[in-house]
């Protein structure tokens, strides 16, 4: 890792590596994952027009295996069809 590299660079150098979670960035980077997630969106962003896509495989339900939550890149508290709290964090690659 460079030391003059941004957050959001380190965090696209990642994912570009190997698919991640919000949490695993946030090891990675030394970043709350709710900064992860701001970061995350604008990694995106700037990918468009490029050639490279910004894939994530969306959060899930552990419980009843819903996964159509309205915005996959965050982490939703619970599920909206069983309310369950157990949430499998969404996963997101660079390629």
């Amino acid at each position: 890792m460079n030391d003059t590299e941004t957050t959001r660079q380190r965090i696209a150098d990642a994912l570009r590596a190997e698919p991640m979670t919000a949490s695993g960035l946030s090891s990675e980077v030394d970043a709350p994952r709710s900064v992860v997630y701001d970061h995350l969106r604008h990694v995106a962003q700037s990918l468009d027009g490029s050639d490279e896509r910004f894939l994530v495989a969306p959060p899930e339900c552990r419980n009843c295996g819903f996964s159509n939550f309205d915005d996959p890149v965050n982490y939703p508290s619970r599920c909206p069809d069983c309310r369950s709290e157990s949430i499998e964090e969404a996963v997101f690659k660079i390629e």
